[in-house]
């Protein structure tokens, strides 16, 4: 049913092209299509790059908007395949749904009750982060979700033969609006636009996918351990850094966050809104007349709050107060308790019981806020603040001196910085988000994440500062550590802070620490940083255990294999053991919130396979890898870092090779997010570089370097098949490692090099692939493969159908980047976007 799905958009695009750019294309752009199914790659170019632009473009778009399609239909097979299970009584529960693992549990011997308490005790957060590796604009978004849908209704076995046309006609209205829909942002997007995109997800999918998902918990919960799920519990939440991570960029604004949480707050209230007036409807029985009263009230609370919103956004006065959370809660638990006592249970259980439940997943917030920020901006702030009131140089004190000096001023009860002290810009700013942060409702915050963080005074710092701005229930401060030096450190670290009494006492014994995929991998390799992260887990687990203290580990992982991406039931289930415990927090960054939570069928999916993920990994964790496998993956790691470092850091010009063989250059010119490529003030450099276009750039060659370098040589000498068969964790890190293999194009890279390298480069280029299909030959021994992905031939199908598609756009774009240097010509830029956007469809996990 998907090749049919595809076939039939295809066939779609194709009259698209037809009847709106004419015969002569459609016939180009199946001429392309023969040679790159056929593996002329030569022929292919030579057609291409003879073309100008103006034509060539075409048909780089032509393929683009072929691949998203496959991408809806791919997506709908998911929901449908699932359905599929659940239609049949006598299929097997799906792989990882509720229902398969709760009676796992239960034949591997957990106790009903026990399972129950585990699954009650859940506490997993997703957050959404913006990153520029999310170019599909909000537009055509909207124009693929209706695709989608209609993909689904044309399911539907009882359709008569007009109802089918009319389905196929709305198809092909919205193969070409999306066609002639411009896929090029003119401008780039702000941090609110950013904000807005983010929310676009809760509207269109999470607030109708979360009461559903409840449902499929419920009634897994019920077979299994015969009682319901609490009426308040909640296992997984959402939580968002869009609007709130400053680190590195100056457009987030303490101004930005504020509205960032206002936007939320108003989607809110206009979500519950729409449930209110249909639950008014509903409760219409004819003794019904006090629950509509109830929710009258409510109602016009809802939209006095909204309205209060509208006139915060506007920075105008308005004289109602919003409601709050419990405010709508209230009222609803009443009904809901009166129903079921006037034997009315069975309509309490409908809508009214998904409100009250997205009331206690989302409050009326919708999601909460966390702020980001990098350390050295705190310890610059606090430094000037030192240097004005002539207490000396916190930048320059030892680790024990900011200890003790913040320590003595978080138990001072007098304040330390004057309301009317003078500063830099950069400081004033920095202190106006710590005073923004008492302002804003807490239940509209989350976290204050410390990126860079490397030593126990990095988090007393920003408990002191919100101490003085008179935050009244502080953030919970979360210490990120994410370069291979903090990562090493991270048990240390964590270890002296727990010993500070003040510490431990105002966090109640509770600690969230979080742990970067990025810059790890782009210091060391994607190798190495998963051993890296891995024995840092170890160490905070076990520092947080000796101080009593309950731990939370926030992951920041990315959507490609280099930042930690993957599926998700394998890359949970390989933590160390006791690093999950039934909490689990982490992020869904960039073109990932789309492809995991983009659809309803989707999401359902996504938030079981976190859930049952995270309680597998805590009622069955992995266990502590062997001494053998511990001395193996440090000497495979060592090698492994040197032999990426020795390329990356210190290969004479691979600086410029980079820049020339990739679009790492054009893409920091690109609007497609607010965020800069670069820290500010940094020189150009792989260290200085960020993670996001370092990743970015190697995927749009299809070299993928960052995800592969260094593996052969940590497998060139190594045994590995009884860690390949027993442990989870390098099972995880291999298949991964040979997903990134299969994506990978040479040829597609050496055309780059022989078009945009400089000739005394090239060797670089050379060696690379060289080294790509040696780690290809070691990958398949360690695995006992003949060919890569054996063991998953869907996987490998995908990638092999998808290839032909994207070479073409690959060609069209190094044509594009060649011209564009020659010539500086700007109009070209358009033309780039349009190749970039193809690239990552057809590359999907990019970023």
């Amino acid at each position: 049913m998907l090749r049919d799905d595809i076939h039939l958009l295809g066939d779609l695009l194709g009259e698209t092209l037809r009847t709106q750019e004419g015969t002569a294309l459609f016939e180009m752009v199946e001429r392309v299509r023969a040679l790159a199914k056929n593996g002329r790659l030569d022929e292919l170019t030579e057609l291409l790059a003879s073309q100008p632009t103006d034509s060539a473009l075409p048909v780089a778009r032509a393929f683009a908007h072929f691949l998203n399609l496959a991408n809806i239909a791919e997506q709908h097979h998911r929901i449908r395949r699932r359905r599929d299970y659940q239609r049949d009584p006598d299929s097997k529960p799906q792989p990882g749904s509720c229902d398969e693992m709760f009676g796992r549990m239960r034949a591997e011997g957990i106790d009903a009750d026990a399972l129950f308490d585990a699954v009650t005790s859940l506490r997993i957060e997703l957050v959404l982060t913006a990153h520029p590796t999310e170019v599909v604009r909000r537009t055509l978004l909207q124009k693929y979700r209706r695709i989608a849908d209609l993909l689904a209704y044309r399911d539907h076995v009882d359709l008569t033969m007009p109802e089918r046309r009319e389905t196929d006609e709305a198809l092909r209205r919205e193969v070409t609006a999306a066609w002639e829909t411009d896929e090029v942002r003119h401008e780039r997007p702000s941090p609110l636009d950013e904000v807005k995109g983010g929310l676009f997800v809760f509207e269109q999918t999470l607030f109708d996918a979360v009461p559903r998902y409840l449902r499929i918990l419920d009634d897994a919960l019920q077979k299994h351990t015969g009682r319901a799920l609490p009426l308040g519990a909640m296992p997984l939440k959402f939580g968002s850094w869009i609007g709130g991570d400053r680190d590195g960029n100056p457009n987030v604004t303490a101004e930005v966050s504020v509205d960032a949480c206002l936007l939320s707050r108003w989607m809110a209230a206009v979500l519950y809104l729409r449930e209110i007036e249909e639950l008014r409807s509903e409760l219409s029985m004819k003794d019904g007349l006090p629950y509509r009263e109830i929710l009258r009230d409510v109602r016009d609370r809802l939209r006095a709050t909204r309205e209060w919103i509208e006139a915060a956004l506007e920075r105008r006065a308005f004289s109602s107060s919003e409601m709050s959370s419990q405010d709508l809660l209230e009222p609803l638990l009443r009904c809901y308790q009166s129903l079921h006592e006037t034997g009315n249970g069975i309509i309490a259980d409908g809508r009214l019981l998904d409100v009250i439940r997205r009331v206690h997943c989302f409050g009326l917030t919708l999601v909460r806020l966390d702020i980001r920020q990098d350390a050295a901006r705190h310890t610059a702030l606090l430094d000037a603040i030192t240097r004005e009131l002539h207490l000396g140089n916190y930048a320059e004190w030892s680790e024990e001196q900011r200890q003790e000096f913040l320590l003595r001023e978080l138990e001072s009860r007098r304040p330390l910085i004057p309301a009317d002290i003078a500063l830099d810009e950069d400081a004033r700013e920095d202190l106006r988000t710590f005073r923004t942060i008492a302002t804003i409702p807490r239940e509209s915050l989350g976290a204050y994440v410390i990126t860079m963080a490397s030593r126990p005074s990095d988090v007393l710092a920003v408990a002191l500062l919100q101490k003085e701005v008179g935050v009244r229930e502080p953030l919970r401060v979360v210490p990120l550590f994410e370069t291979i030096a903090d990562l090493r450190n991270a048990g240390a670290t964590m270890s002296s802070l727990l010993q500070l009494d003040w510490y431990r006492r105002a966090t109640d014994r509770r600690q969230e620490v979080m742990i970067g995929y990025s810059d790890s991998s782009k210091d060391s390799g994607r190798f190495t940083a998963a051993w890296e992260l891995f024995q840092a887990q170890e160490q905070v687990v076990a520092a947080c255990h000796d101080a009593d203290v309950e731990l939370t580990l926030f992951h920041g992982r990315g959507g490609s294999v280099g930042r930690g991406g993957g599926p998700t039931y394998l890359a949970v289930r390989s933590q160390p053991p006791g690093s999950v415990n039934g909490r689990l927090r982490v992020t869904v960054q960039g073109e990932m919130i789309q492809a995991e939570l983009g659809f309803v069928g989707i999401a359902l999916r996504t938030l079981e396979v976190y859930t049952t993920a995270t309680l597998d990994a805590t009622l069955a964790p992995s266990p502590a890898p062997r001494a053998e496998w511990r001395e193996a993956m440090d000497r495979m790691s060592d090698a492994a870092a040197r032999g990426y470092r020795g390329v990356v850091y210190e290969t004479p010009r691979f600086l410029e090779y980079f820049g020339t063989a990739t679009p790492v250059n054009e893409l920091s010119e690109l609007n497609i997010g607010s965020r800069p490529a670069r820290r500010a003030g940094a020189k150009k450099g792989v260290d200085t570089l960020r993670a996001i276009p370092w990743q970015f750039a190697w995927t749009q060659n299809r070299l993928l370097l960052p995800s592969w370098l260094g593996v052969d040589d940590a497998l060139r000498d190594a045994d590995v098949k009884t860690m390949m068969r027993e442990w989870p964790f390098f099972q995880s890190m291999m298949e991964l490692i040979e997903m990134v293999l299969a994506k990978a194009e040479p040829r597609i890279a050496a055309y780059y090099d022989r078009l945009l390298v400089p000739e005394e480069l090239r060797d670089i280029g050379e060696t690379l692939r060289s080294r790509l299909a040696e780690t290809i030959e070691l990958v398949k021994r360690a695995t006992g493969h003949e060919r890569l992905l054996e063991n998953n031939p869907v996987l490998r199908r995908s990638i092999e159908v998808r290839n032909p598609y994207v070479d073409p756009i690959n060609v069209v774009q190094a044509e594009i980047l060649r011209r564009l240097r020659v010539s500086g010509d700007e109009s070209l830029r358009d033309a780039f976007v349009v190749t970039v956007n193809g690239i990552a469809a057809g590359m999907r996990n990019t970023g």
